[in-house]
């Protein structure tokens, strides 16, 4: 099942249910106005879902409308809770070594995680308005998940079955403002403005034998102003999903609608290109003595995509254009 929110002039949106091939989509306003009410209610309204989503791929759903992914908000445009993993090791070793930085005791074992600002998420398709160009503006591919509540002390295998949707997003960073934050202890804020989110959130089951043992098996597809970037595969991930939601939920239960992020697709396999320009930039540190590529511009397009087998987006394309903000 995918589904997405569509822009009504509210700021939850409307939930809409959309069909395999992307084409077609019906409103789901009989059984929630919004994902956030959807997923309090998982045990009722997935089946409901599920029927309304059987029937639009199978041509029967008689109030279908062409979806049109431009009007596609992010699927939960606000999230009372964000917190993002990095959960690719070979990222986080990249940055150590280009920085000269020292080691993190016990990362190997223990999940980092920040806690990110989830009121303001945008479009696939909307512009990402920043301030300046000399903040360092950088995207960064991740994959997410959606969890209905989750008890406190979850253990990363019973974490695992809380996971009821998966998306995909650009969790857009501003480098130069990064290292005094993260000096300071207290974690990212002016460092992490808005992130986008790919226009469909979709139950496991879609991605098939894509989703195992917690990982999004699948290369994420990335594009800078239309040239290749990377294509980093999510099989990779050194903490599954289940482990980055128990270690999150350690100490607390989660409510529903909170969303747990992979952190930047890395691999270690240098062909796979990047899913970040702060990694690309990390390698040129060490391979050539100095980064060699520059920060987003004001006018840059990022796009990014999953492909199944046969060739179609998963969770709809990412593709927006770098704008100043105004006023």
């Amino acid at each position: 099942m995918k589904l997405a929110t569509l822009k009504n002039g509210s700021r939850d949106g409307q939930l809409v249910v959309v069909s395999r091939d992307l084409a077609r989509a019906v409103d789901a306003r009989s059984v929630a106005l919004t994902l956030q009410q959807a997923i309090e209610n998982w045990s009722t309204t997935e089946p409901r879902l599920q029927l309304l989503s059987a029937q639009l791929n199978a041509g029967e759903a008689a109030d279908a409308f062409a979806f049109d992914p431009a009007q596609a908000m992010a699927p939960l445009p606000r999230a009372y809770q964000w917190c993002d993993g990095s959960a690719f090791l070979s990222h986080g070793a990249l940055m150590q070594k280009a920085f000269n930085l020292d080691p993190i005791d016990g990362v190997e074992n223990t999940p980092l995680m920040y806690q990110g600002a989830g009121d303001d998420f945008i479009g696939a398709r909307d512009d990402i308005a920043l301030p300046s160009e000399s903040q360092g503006i950088d995207f960064e591919g991740e994959f997410v998940v959606l969890v209905d509540d989750v008890p406190m002390g979850c253990a990363a295998e019973v974490a695992q079955q809380h996971v009821k949707l998966i998306l995909q997003i650009n969790d857009v960073s501003l480098r130069a403002l990064a290292p005094r934050e993260m000096s300071t202890g207290f974690g990212f804020l002016q460092a992490k403005p808005s992130s986008s989110f790919a226009p469909l959130a979709i139950t496991p089951d879609e991605l098939g034998d894509a989703w195992r043992d917690g990982r999004v098996h699948l290369p994420l597809q990335v594009h800078w102003n239309g040239q290749w970037f990377g294509h980093p595969h999510g099989g990779q991930m050194n903490f599954s999903f289940g482990q980055l939601i128990a270690h999150a939920a350690l100490t607390r239960r989660l409510r529903a609608g909170t969303l747990i992020g992979s952190g930047t697709v890395s691999n270690t396999d240098r062909s796979a290109g990047s899913a970040c320009i702060a990694e690309r930039r990390a390698i040129e540190m060490i391979e050539l003595g100095a980064a060699q590529t520059g920060f987003m511009r004001f006018g840059d397009r990022v796009h990014m995509d999953v492909t199944g087998s046969d060739g179609q987006s998963l969770f709809g394309a990412i593709d927006q254009c770098i704008v100043q903000a105004q006023g």
